[in-house]
């Protein structure tokens, strides 16, 4: 990770300007597994009509870094292998290793749909979370936050793995469609501290330059945006990032 250098932190709230609150709702969420020249080609042509997310840095890029929770039993781990149609993880996320924006998020996966629920917390708070002193999630305004102490003591969830790759997003207003082609996906191993200023992990591509092309969109995917990707000649995939991360631990 150490070559990318990516210091951008328009995506953070609280600065001047006031966070906007999403609708919270299924989308489509379609995944495919790409080589380095198919990214070329479809990133060529998404460029033609697609906006890069004003979030990403100069090069259209960010890191994403995920610290996923789960039992001792691996619920959720063995829920995907499982093929569960309805299931859910829980994570915090930030961004650019940026510890001043962090979100707790709620991933409901209902077949090919896909919801997430979200709730800001402050660096203090997810250090507490994280080294077990949770006592103040009980009274937290986040009703998220409530959800999360509470399946943290009667499912046992705790921390995981730290889950890290570049994301280089695209966006097309009509049908809010958002496509990402995720890269060097990388994991902690065995590791068992999180937010460190220096993370230590290794890559999990089973090919040089794998990638993982994802496609998200509301009620519709714009036929334009079918033709530029060409989505018949393409495999789908049910990757999961944590699930490619556990597999090392």
């Amino acid at each position: 990770m150490g070559t990318v250098q990516i210091r951008d932190s328009s995506h953070k709230a609280g600065k001047g300007e006031k966070r906007v609150k999403r609708e919270e709702r299924f989308r489509h969420e379609l995944k495919y597994r790409i080589g380095y020249a198919q990214y070329m080609e479809l990133r060529n042509r998404l460029r033609t009509i697609m906006q890069s997310d004003v979030h990403a840095g100069v090069d259209g890029r960010y890191l994403i870094r995920s610290i996923y929770f789960d039992n001792y039993m691996d619920k959720a781990l063995r829920e995907k292998a499982d093929g569960v149609s309805r299931r859910e993880k829980f994570r915090i996320r930030y961004y650019n290793d940026d510890f001043s924006y962090l979100t707790l998020e709620k991933k409901i996966k209902d077949n090919a749909l896909c919801m997430k629920i979200d709730a800001q917390l402050t660096e203090k708070e997810c250090r507490e979370l994280l080294e077990g002193r949770t006592d103040w999630m009980r009274e937290h305004p986040s009703p998220l936050v409530r959800e999360l102490y509470a399946k943290m003591h009667y499912q046992m969830l705790c921390p995981r793995v730290l889950v890290s790759y570049i994301r280089e997003p695209y966006i097309y207003q009509a049908g809010n469609v958002r496509v990402t082609f995720d890269s060097d996906i990388r994991t902690t191993l065995y590791h068992r501290n999180f937010l460190e200023d220096r993370v230590a992990d290794i890559d999990t591509a089973a090919e040089p330059r794998d990638m993982i092309l994802e496609v998200k969109y509301d009620a519709f995917l714009p036929e334009i945006i079918r033709s530029l990707i060409q989505i018949n000649t393409l495999r789908q995939t049910a990757f999961s990032k944590y699930e490619a991360c556990r597999r090392f631990g």
